[in-house]
């Protein structure tokens, strides 16, 4: 199977674009805001709640990062124009993370804003390991400023992880999805064995719970589902103390169990005219999802 996984993803670069589309397709809405709000309202008619990701990473000038801006400003405006339920995230990168800081932190802020008289909500999502403290950082300015509006994302296959949401519980009210995390990672900081991830993730989000947190339970795994509802009953929390998320296209099956059940759930919904650079740039990241999709495409392990 790894070998199977990491042959699709080496390939992926000479197969042609209606191909790749034909395997992307079920989880990008498409190319256009249009798309995105097409899906989302269905999603919501389904009592699914939403989180709205215009795709592109990894912006080099000030004028990109400001055409992006101006993007995932439409996408908040259209959001709260439409009446939809859904919320926006987006990568520190796009607003300018990899060349000044500072700049990055006055775009994400300006969206927050927005966000704020909406009655809407930014996250702020996790990237590779050279973003990581830049990332946090920003989230515990922005915070402040916008308690209840903007959160952020913490990884359970890094190895610091545990210290980090301690200092985040510590500094006050705290709203983060925790995942497994998706970038391939060096050893030294990030846990690479199935067990120990799954072991880490349900011991953060314990950790989570204790401390007051609202959690995203960013998850397609039933065993970490399974631990995630123990965790519920535990704390005896409501519906309104957490949820659940899940990406666009995976597991359908599963994810309106968990509806059915009366968990909030919410699905990532990525549009944009870069979904080729994502599609290719996420297998390569880790062959494995390459299997995933495969699998998910087939109706396998649905």
């Amino acid at each position: 199977m790894a070998i199977l996984s990491s042959l699709i993803a080496r390939s992926l670069p000479l197969v042609p674009k209606p191909i790749v589309w034909h395997f992307a397709r079920p989880y990008i809405a498409g190319r256009t805001l249009e798309d995105g709000i097409r899906v989302v309202r269905d999603l919501n008619a389904r009592g699914i709640m939403a989180t709205m990701d215009v795709l592109g990473e990894s912006v080099r000038t000030r004028e990109e990062s400001l055409h992006m801006r101006a993007q995932c400003a439409e996408v908040l405006r259209t959001i709260d124009r439409e009446r939809l339920d859904s919320n926006l995230s987006l990568k520190p990168t796009q607003m300018g993370l990899s060349f000044d800081i500072s700049f990055c932190e006055e775009n994400i802020r300006f969206l927050c804003e927005i966000a704020r008289e909406q009655g809407n909500f930014v996250r702020i999502d996790m990237e590779d390991h050279p973003t990581t403290d830049a990332t946090l950082r920003m989230y515990e300015r922005l915070r402040r400023d916008y308690q209840g509006h903007v959160g952020t994302v913490v990884q359970a296959y890094m190895r610091r992880s545990e210290n980090d949401i301690r200092t985040l519980l510590a500094g006050g009210p705290t709203n983060l999805r925790l995942c497994k995390g998706i970038y391939i990672e060096p050893v030294s900081i990030a846990y690479r064995d199935r067990e120990e991830v799954r072991d880490n993730f349900s011991r953060l989000l314990r950790i989570l719970f204790e401390g007051g947190a609202y959690v995203g339970i960013a998850t397609h795994d039933d065993v970490l589902i399974e631990r995630a509802l123990a965790l519920v009953r535990e704390f005896k929390l409501q519906r309104n103390d957490y949820e659940f998320q899940m990406l666009l296209g995976v597991r359908p099956r599963r994810r309106d169990e968990l509806v059915a059940m009366g968990h909030r759930l919410r699905v990532y919904v990525p549009f944009g005219e870069q979904w080729y650079a994502y599609s290719t740039r996420r297998l390569k990241e880790n062959p494995n999802v390459a299997m995933h999709i495969v699998k998910a495409v087939f109706g396998i392990g649905q």
